[in-house]
């Protein structure tokens, strides 16, 4: 059986659906889209 910490360290990286560019993740953030794609919903 893995070990949980290398099993969420070897989870991919979560990437923007929009511009395909990596989303900097957060502590209890939900978002799927980067700033920058979210930032262009809102304008």
């Amino acid at each position: 059986m893995m070990n949980p910490v290398e099993f969420f360290r070897s989870l991919p990286k979560k990437v923007c659906p929009e511009c395909g560019q990596h989303v900097e993740e957060q502590a209890e953030s939900y978002l799927m889209e980067c700033e920058r794609c979210l930032a262009k919903k809102i304008e």
